[in-house]
């Protein structure tokens, strides 16, 4: 009784519908374990080294290849000198096989970072030889942009090799290969920066930047410095610092100055205006850029600034 009961209460109508409902529900579920099962990464158990910025996270994957797990502690764009670290940067850090920094006082936020922290680090800029700031309230002190300079960041490589050694024995041979072939690829860009300057006067051969970060790339390609701020200054682009390198700018007849990515360079234009140089352009160098940006890599960001400032010294830049 109780299944003529059931029978006449559900139609056919009804039995069909259930049976698609049913039918999808299933479609569904197996839908949705399916793209778990694609989407879930397999847990990369390489070990982890944290760089304090993407510079050096690029240098440091060049040399690693794919024997580590290599990522940046700022990412893109960030402002490297201040940065706050956030209670998960700390606990990152924690899992890390090796830290990696720049040093000559660029992180200013890095000592009490690692204070605590059981986990080695490597100081890259180790070997260096260090350019102290010319001029302004900074005179003395160490400029900390090292690897501005391509020779200087073949020492970079070499710091990297070693520290992975250490950490990854077996690997040694890998880092050892792979840091030859990058610190090669550094000898071409350098050759690409003192070849395109070459044949410029000499009253010419001034590099002048809103910010003094240039002073280790200067020095290779043989050129002299000059700049609205040293680095880190409390006072960017004043009508003094203006009027000051104006009078620089203009005396030398420099055919192009620049601005640095990450600040602002509404005085540079001020300057270029009253001088009647070129601003040639943006140059960068604390950060890279999103994948798709104009510096991806460390030696894009290279070869970008180096032909930005080929360009506009040799009078190729237009306003």
């Amino acid at each position: 009784m109780f299944a003529r009961l059931h029978h006449r209460a559900t139609p056919e109508w009804l039995r069909a519908l259930t049976a698609l409902l049913i039918g999808s529900l299933a479609l569904a579920t197996l839908t949705a374990c399916h793209a778990a099962t694609q989407t879930a990464a397999p847990e990369d158990e390489r070990p982890l080294v944290l760089t304090t910025f993407t510079v050096l996270e690029d240098l440091a994957r060049e040399v690693a290849g794919d024997r580590l797990r290599v990522e940046s502690i700022t990412k893109p764009g960030a402002e490297i000198h201040h940065y706050e670290p956030t209670p998960h940067d700390l606990a990152h850090a924690g899992e890390a096989a090796l830290i990696v920094d720049n040093g000559l006082g660029l992180e200013a936020w890095f000592e009490q970072f690692v204070d605590g922290l059981n986990v080695p680090h490597a100081t890259l800029s180790d070997g260096v030889e260090p350019m102290n700031i010319a001029d302004g309230e900074a005179a003395g002190t160490v400029n900390p942009h090292a690897w501005m300079s391509p020779d200087n960041a073949k020492i970079y490589v070499d710091n990297l090799v070693d520290a992975f050694s250490d950490i990854d024995p077996e690997g040694h041979a890998t880092y050892q290969s792979n840091g030859e072939n990058y610190k090669a690829q550094l000898d071409e860009v350098k050759h690409e920066l003192v070849d395109g300057l070459a044949e410029l006067p000499a009253r010419h051969r001034m590099l002048v930047t809103c910010e003094g970060a240039f002073s280790y790339l200067a020095r290779d390609a043989e050129l002299d410095e000059a700049y609205l701020w040293p680095v880190n200054a409390d006072g960017e682009g004043t009508p003094q610092q203006i009027a000051a390198l104006s009078t620089k700018v203009a005396a030398a007849q420099v055919p192009a100055v620049f601005c640095e990515s990450t600040v602002n360079d509404s005085a540079m234009r001020q300057l270029a205006e009253e001088t009647g140089t070129t601003l040639a352009g943006t140059l960068y160098v604390d950060s890279l850029s999103e994948a798709d940006g104009p510096v991806p890599s460390y030696l894009e960001l290279l070869r970008y600034d180096v032909r930005t400032i080929v360009d506009g010294l040799s009078g190729k830049a237009t306003r």
